[in-house]
């Protein structure tokens, strides 16, 4: 995956993911949610093949399993993810956070 934003529009109950991914004819990939299918923001530690630890957030989503949300380029060490990103969008969206 690529570069992309996230919309969350609570006036109108929608969020709308969009991501550019690997070139080709399914290179955009847009997605449109309820807000009331949201059931969690979760927080989940991976090991990339040189055994570093990498912190993904993601949106837990009724019926359609986990979406990411943070890249995983991205430096910010694991309180960072907790209270900046997980924090904020999970107050935002009404809903609780997993760490897993």
């Amino acid at each position: 995956m690529s570069s992309g934003y996230d919309r969350f529009d609570r006036k109108e109950g929608i969020v709308c993911i969009f991501r550019w991914g690997f070139p080709g004819k399914n290179r955009r990939i847009f997605l449109r949610l309820l807000m009331k299918d949201i059931q969690s923001i979760r927080i989940a530690v991976k090991e990339d093949i040189y055994a570093r630890r990498i912190l993904v957030l993601y949106m837990e989503i009724r019926g359609q399993g986990a979406i990411p949300l943070t890249r995983t380029d991205e430096n910010l060490t694991p309180r960072e993810i907790e209270q900046k990103k997980a924090a904020e969008l999970a107050y935002f969206l009404r809903v609780p956070i997993e760490v897993f």
